[in-house]
């Protein structure tokens, strides 16, 4: 069977597992604002028997600014933005820049890596992912001497 699952690296405490799971538990606070994560976009993903469809959230980028890499696995959809701002009125002068990595990683077995089709549209970027034809093999009964 295939799976395909978010990717999330978290470094081990010394204390164990068990205190892993209870942070990740209690670790956001409730009573915060909602806020975007700004190193995380919005994806669906789909499972349509012979392929999986992942349709991501880039507004704002260019075609040239995204890449996608599928490695042992893991699929990897990463996006670069650079922003210069320059604003001169009056006395004021006012530059800011925006620089970030945008990040998402899926574990996902047994795609057809040769055959993966992405397209870029309306700031949303749709993978056709289609999966190998896995056979089952005959089961073989061996013989004990």
């Amino acid at each position: 069977m295939t799976s395909l699952s978010p990717f999330k690296k978290r470094a081990r405490d010394i204390r164990g597992e068990m205190w892993d799971t209870f942070t990740d538990l209690f670790s956001d606070n409730l009573f915060a604002p909602v806020r975007s994560d700004t190193h995380l976009f919005r994806t669906d993903i789909k499972d349509i028997g012979e392929q999986y469809v992942i349709e991501a959230e880039l507004p704002g980028f260019d075609k040239e600014d995204i890449k996608v890499d599928y490695d042992h696995n893991y699929l990897t959809i990463s996006a670069i933005r650079e922003t210069i701002t320059k604003e001169e009125k009056d006395n004021f002068i006012r530059q800011e820049r925006h620089f970030g990595e945008f990040v998402r990683r899926f574990y996902v077995e047994n795609l057809d890596e040769n055959t993966i089709d992405a397209t870029f549209k309306n700031g949303i970027l749709t993978l056709n992912c289609p999966k190998l034809m896995v056979t089952k093999t005959e089961q073989k009964m061996i013989k004990i001497n």
